[in-house]
């Protein structure tokens, strides 16, 4: 029996999780006899935000229960479970069991502090899914554990004496204000990398492998010499892999240790190695079920007997035959490479273990994520075929064909087998569609064309069938035009391409500040392409062009006759011309735009065929090569000649208004555009009909942009000029290729494909410019394709 006087209380004062587990129970007789308690009523004290429902919800106790003194303090420890109190007591009076909670209080206003290098909405979106958010409860645990991660995040930074301090301000209504004062600090920087029990490599040679690199003043604008676990471990094991590619088998790093100064502004990394002897190659042997001819595999060794070791040559080697199985169809092929060590003689033999697996053969070739683009398309440009034997060759060429094609911004490739089938699988191609078309007004600039105004309708995939229909218009200072082209790339299913174009435009030279005459021309052509390779193909056009010569707005029109060592009256102005052009094209880019591998190579030879009003030829060549150094490393070579002249002893040169021009962001960088080579008697540029151009890049990446598909920096060297083996009347020039007349420059160039158009600029000096040229130090054009 209990009686009224008998008063069963627990308590439990909850300051927080440092109390630890579990809560304090204090009871009174009835409670420490755990006798039963027949619940006469529930009642809840001391809310304000928190609803009675809430609450109950949680308690799994029930008017009527019969329950014991453990089972009313389960359900308080679940109660305070919930996050959503700071002090709970639990009284029981003649079966009356009363819940007093205090509430946690809300988190009013969060202040943070002294942060520049992490801004504030940053961080506060840290801190809202770390749980620290205004408006919600406010946990102290959690803004200590926060402080925690804050002081861990400038850790990695590099800034080990960053402080967190915090402040809690009471507030009415069961409110707190928390202010969070960081003091960021400086970076630590490395000082020293020490490198120990190293004699085959000096320091300086090996520390040079590693990522990380000590503080030498020209690492300011890197975060090279800011100390980093993870780049640390990087380097440690380019660190082992430099030592296993010369031979030394048996090197071991012993132990690592990273200190810092009293002052936390530098860190000293100090490695301990233990290089062992240097072991030779005694013997290269396959083993396993070869599937080819050994003197078909022996070739694509790296290593033999007498080399030095080297594990990459060695894995390179099992990658290059793994690749060679690939082609015959064993797609899941395994080469390893094994070597047997000899300690005593210190050299080692090395087996590599070819194990083919089955032949397989594609039984589909499966397409996703082109939503907008027909299968049929993509399909075309399949070299590996279905139900033929798998060839990792031809697939990954497939998929160049498919990047290279300008409608998708990424393709993957997959070769997954077919289940239930041991010699059959599918080729599966995952592309992101890129917008392809577009429909633009446009306003540029550039120094050589001034204020450039554009309007295009273009779309390189139009509706999905892989064809080009483009219309654009442009006006500029110097020249207005009017082009409608369409490409049929596979108007056959050999992959014959057809396509025309029609076009006006008129161009005043004088304005360009060239030469003192002006042309309107219009013509039109149809081109046929054929593909004689999978990156090569040949092209023949056949069109008319009319073209018509006339003083500007400030020569007479006898000016201009005589300027050309009367012209006219052999020719006249205006000229009605049949071309025929064939053009070779080989193409190996990586890309089609921002290239940074492979090779272009184009061929072409332009002939205004007889019945043309002046019959002459040009022969051109444009190339381009790319070596990859590393990662968004390149070195570019590009060339570019060209050369026309006359046709038959009727035509004796090349016309004026065909000529060549040089100089500018497409030419010789530092010299103004259109204005190298022979001038006329008013000191004009005037063309000629000899091109010779050239540069060397190096393309390098800047550390700051995260995608650079779309921007591309370049130092450059550029060189070449124009000449003239036929020179008009009042026109001064060197007849023929002078060497000693090419211009040079080297600078820095970026370009960058922005949203609103292509930007491009280079920094150029000329590097032995002549009294006469006009050179640019700055150059740049907004809103122009080149």
């Amino acid at each position: 029996m209990k009686s009224s006087s008998t008063l069963a209380c627990i308590t439990k004062s909850l300051t927080g999780l440092a109390l630890g587990l579990g809560l304090l129970l204090t009871t009174g007789p009835a409670f420490a006899q755990e006798q039963e308690i027949v619940i006469e009523d529930l009642r809840i004290q001391g809310l304000q935000r928190v609803s009675p429902g809430s609450v109950f919800a949680e308690l799994p106790l029930q008017t009527g229960d019969q329950v014991l003194p453990s089972e009313v303090s389960s359900a308080g420890k679940r109660l305070y479970a919930t996050g959503l109190f700071d002090d709970l007591k639990i009284f029981e009076d003649r079966g009356v069991i009363t819940f007093e909670l205090k509430e946690r209080p809300t988190l009013n206003e969060l202040v943070i502090e002294g942060n520049q290098k992490v801004s504030s909405d940053d961080l506060k979106s840290g801190l809202r899914q770390a749980g620290l958010q205004e408006g919600q409860i406010f946990q102290r645990s959690t803004l200590d554990q926060i402080k925690l991660e804050l002081q861990r995040m400038y850790h990695a930074q590099g800034r080990y004496n960053a402080r967190i301090e915090s402040t809690v301000e009471e507030l009415p209504r069961n409110q707190v204000r928390v202010r969070l004062d960081i003091t960021e600090g400086s970076v630590a920087t490395i000082r020293r990398i020490n490198i120990v029990g190293n004699e085959a490599f000096d320091n300086e040679t090996l520390v040079r492998r590693f990522e990380l690199q000590e503080d030498r003043g020209w690492t300011l604008f890197s975060s090279a010499d800011q100390y980093s676990r993870e780049r640390l471990s990087g380097d440690l094991e380019r660190l082992r892999s430099w030592y296993l590619d010369r031979g030394y088998l048996r090197f071991n790093i012993e132990s690592t240790q990273v200190s810092i100064s009293p002052d936390k502004q530098d860190v000293f990394i100090t490695v301990n190695v233990h290089e062992g002897e240097q072991y030779t190659v005694s013997e290269v042997e396959l083993a396993g079920d070869l599937i080819l001819e050994e003197d078909q595999l022996r070739p694509l060794q790296r290593l033999q007997a007498g080399d030095t070791f080297s594990r990459s040559a060695m894995t390179s080697t099992s990658e290059t035959m793994r690749r060679r199985l690939g082609i015959e169809g064993y797609t899941f092929a395994e080469v390893s490479g094994r070597p047997e060590i000899d300690d005593e003689n210190l050299e080692v033999k090395i087996t590599f273990l070819v194990e083919p697996g089955s032949r397989m053969y594609v039984r589909k070739v499966n397409f996703r994520g082109n939503t907008g683009t027909q299968d049929e398309v993509l399909r075309r440009e399949m070299l590996q075929m279905e139900g033929a034997s798998a060839n990792t060759d031809l697939i990954q060429a497939s998929k160049a064909r498919l990047e290279r094609l300008g409608y998708f911004s990424q393709v993957e490739v997959e070769t997954s087998p077919v289940s239930g089938s041991d010699d059959l699988v599918d080729v599966n191609f995952t592309v992101e569609e890129q917008p392809s078309g577009s429909i633009s007004a446009s306003v540029g600039y550039s120094q050589a064309s001034g204020i450039v105004f554009g309007a295009a309708i273009s779309q390189r995939n139009f509706l999905g069938t892989g064809s080009t229909v483009s219309f654009n218009a442009n006006k500029s200072d110097f020249r207005t035009s009017y082009n409608f082209s369409y490409l049929n790339p596979y108007y056959t299913i050999d992959g014959v391409s057809r396509g025309f174009n029609v076009f006006y435009r008129e161009t005043d030279f004088d304005a360009l500040g060239v030469t003192n005459f002006a042309t309107d021309a219009y013509g039109g052509n149809v081109t046929y392409g054929y593909p004689i390779s999978h990156d090569s193909r040949l092209s023949l056009s056949v069109g008319f062009d009319k073209t018509g010569i006339r003083a500007n707005q400030n020569a007479d029109q006898s000016y201009v006759i005589n300027e050309i060592d009367n012209f006219n009256e052999l020719y006249g102005l205006d000229f009605l011309n049949y071309k025929l052009t064939g053009r070779w094209t080989q193409n190996k880019l990586n890309r089609g735009i921002l290239a940074t591998a492979g090779s272009y190579q184009r061929v072409s030879l332009e002939v205004a065929i007889p019945e043309s009003d002046y019959e002459f030829y040009k022969v051109e060549y444009r190339g381009q090569r790319y070596f990859q150094l590393a990662d968004d490393w390149s070195l570019k070579f590009r060339t570019e000649i060209g050369y026309g002249d006359g046709l038959g002893s009727d035509f004796d040169r090349l016309p004026f208004y065909e000529h060549y021009y040089a100089g500018g962001l497409n030419s010789v960088r530092g010299y103004r555009t259109s204005r190298l080579g022979p001038r006329n008697s008013a000191g004009n540029a005037f063309g000629g009909n000899l091109l010779t151009e050239g540069s060397v890049e190096l393309i390098f990446p800047l550390w700051f942009v995260e995608d650079r598909r779309s921007i591309q920096t370049s130092f450059f060297v550029d060189g070449g000029n124009v000449f003239t083996t036929r020179c008009y009347g009042q026109s001064t020039c060197e007849r023929g290729f002078d060497e000693n007349e090419l211009r040079f420059s080297a600078g820095v160039s970026l370009t960058w494909l922005t949203a609103i158009g292509p930007l491009a600029f280079s920094i150029a000096e000329p590097l032995n410019d002549q009294d006469g040229d006009e050179t640019e130090f700055f150059q740049f054009s907004i809103g122009q394709v080149f």
